[in-house]
């Protein structure tokens, strides 16, 4: 795996664990009843970012630890996804 990526791998697992870490303990105006006028009530109330940011980087690392390790042991493989078999026959040189 190259350098680049591995980064582009880093950076797509951390948006998909952004997406499902931002929903997590959110607290709402409506839930402590103080609702800012021209907001609605399912606004988050006191949002951190920076928190999120860094519950997402550390769950991040933790998986793509977990999937780097697997795409360099060679465990699973493109191949292994080839259900209509469009790469054709595998090379039979070792490597």
């Amino acid at each position: 795996m190259s350098i680049i990526s591995a980064i582009v791998l880093f950076a797509v697992i951390w948006w998909m664990t952004l997406f499902i870490v931002l929903p997590l303990r959110n607290v709402t105006q409506g839930d402590t009843n103080e609702i800012e006028p021209g907001t609605h009530a399912s606004a988050p109330a006191d949002f951190s970012f920076k928190k999120k940011a860094k519950t997402t980087t550390f769950w991040a690392i933790g998986i793509y630890i977990v999937v780097a390790g697997i795409i360099l042991s060679g465990a699973i493989e493109v191949r292994d996804f080839d259900w209509f078999n469009r790469m054709g026959p595998p090379s039979l040189r070792s490597e």
